[in-house]
């Protein structure tokens, strides 16, 4: 048992949550004494090595802009058919080194069927490679956040049934159907019913390092910083209009801001008193844990660790792109009274005080508001399916 084996698969094309994920996962999987093979094909992104899993870059990609249509390779040029042949190359060599020993095997595609189409050309040999294996055939899993981004037409979701139908044996959403049913933003769910599991969402285990860092204070944040300069922006003009302006306001920009946006924020952070502007802190979860609020994005991953840590919070969900993936989640946690929002055409600086100021005045969220648990739950389901393969 202790040496069966799974290959997961992520490829974030923007943000880094899709990794992010992916490695929480990966050391759930690893904890319950898996052998675990973590597949990336995004850009690098520093301190993602997973303690206990076999990491494997594969030759980068990444998205041009917000509508994900044209892929950029490691040099920034437009991807080709020859840079996919290497990548699908690179990829099934990957799996057949990792595969290669006898004990039973999984495969986990991130998001695919229901998104990364761009990846067709090679996850679908991938699957092929996998369903090749005879009476040994892995267990084939898709990983799916609570809320699929974009427009899914009909015609899309016929395909992505198919698909499902053709190679996966079950679909764990990562949600609390609770809060957030996958019907919601894939109405044809029902027809994979019996392959869909919740299993809470995941969030890396508690790993505050304990002092009073941002003890007090706003913690304003943008994930990696790609798509987040108007929310910074907005945050540190609004405020000298919030009733919190004596407190630290520390601003988080994130890694990925361009150099421009970075250096207009210190601009106007060096014109008024109480801010701090950092690029990242390796501390972010104690930050949120010590807070007085937190300003972000609705990203999935922030807003996991923004509700565990029990901090109030002001979200303002990126539309941009036709995006509709964190306006609906920021909706639904809002309904529920765990946070204030401000919808991005609506981001004005007084607006966005004013929802500070909403949120201030109310209590921290209580915990167990929803099932955070869903690393755990995902690595055991698994780890039991091995075990009745094997039995």
């Amino acid at each position: 048992m202790s040496a069966a084996h799974v290959f997961v698969y992520v490829q974030h094309l923007l943000g880094i949550g899709h990794l992010r994920r992916a490695a929480t996962l990966a050391r759930a999987l690893a904890a319950q004494g898996l052998r675990v093979t973590l597949a990336s094909g995004g850009v690098p992104v520093p301190g993602t090595e997973v303690q206990g899993v076999q990491f494997v870059q594969l030759p980068p990609a990444r998205a041009a802009d917000l509508s994900f249509k044209v892929l950029l390779d490691e040099s920034g040029r437009a991807i080709d058919d020859a840079w996919k042949r290497r990548r699908t190359e690179a990829l099934l060599a990957a799996w057949r080194a990792a595969t290669s020993h006898p004990e039973p095997q999984a495969l986990m595609l991130e998001l695919f069927p229901f998104g990364r189409r761009q990846m067709r050309f090679e996850l679908l040999p991938l699957l092929d490679a996998a369903a090749a294996t005879g009476p040994r055939r892995p267990s084939v899993y898709c990983s799916v956040r609570d809320i699929l981004g974009g427009q899914q037409s009909p015609a899309r979701q016929q395909e992505a049934l198919a698909l499902v139908e053709r190679y996966f044996d079950r679909v764990l959403v990562h949600a609390d159907r609770g809060v957030i049913s996958f019907e919601r933003s894939f109405p044809a769910a029902a027809r994979i019913a019996d392959r869909i599991e919740y299993t809470g969402y995941v969030v890396e285990p508690e790993a505050s390092l304990g002092g009073a860092a941002g003890k007090g204070e706003v913690i304003v944040s943008a994930g990696g910083g790609a798509v987040g300069a108007s929310l910074l922006e907005a945050a540190m003009r609004a405020k000298p209009l919030s009733a919190l302006r004596a407190r630290t306001w520390r601003v988080l920009a994130g890694n990925n801001l361009p150099q421009r946006d970075f250096e207009r924020l210190a601009g106007l952070a060096g014109g008024q008193r109480g801010f701090e502007l950092e690029r990242s802190r390796a501390d972010f979860t104690t930050l949120l844990s010590n807070c007085e609020l937190s300003v972000s994005q609705a990203g999935y991953n922030t807003l996991m660790e923004t509700i565990r840590a029990g901090a109030r919070a002001v979200v303002v969900p990126f539309a941009g792109g036709n995006e509709t993936e964190q306006t609906l989640r920021a909706r639904s946690f809002a309904a529920r009274g765990l946070l204030e929002m401000v919808a991005e055409e609506a981001l004005t600086p007084r607006a966005l005080a004013a929802a500070i100021d909403r949120a201030a005045s109310k209590p921290r969220p209580l915990p167990g508001a929803i099932d955070l648990d869903g690393a755990r739950k995902s690595a055991a389901l698994i780890a039991r399916r091995f075990e009745l393969k094997t039995a």
